[in-house]
């Protein structure tokens, strides 16, 4: 009764550590698109006057109303 104890409760440890371990990877992850955007250099790489869709009036505004 005491090894199975001893493996229940080592295993319940081992459970917590991992959980512990992938947790704070999940809070400490930083992702390129993140470093990216607080170095700003994304902007950069689309010109700040140019519109990535096609000008509609919705997404991106028309310069001159014809």
């Amino acid at each position: 009764m005491k090894f199975e104890a001893l493996m229940l409760r080592s295993l319940f440890v081992a459970c917590l550590l991992v959980c512990g371990l992938v947790l704070s990877a999940m809070v400490n992850a930083s992702p390129e698109a993140i470093r990216l955007a607080a170095a700003g250099s994304a902007g950069q790489l689309i010109a700040p006057t140019a519109c990535a869709l096609p000008p509609d009036g919705v997404v991106c505004p028309r310069l001159s109303n014809g």
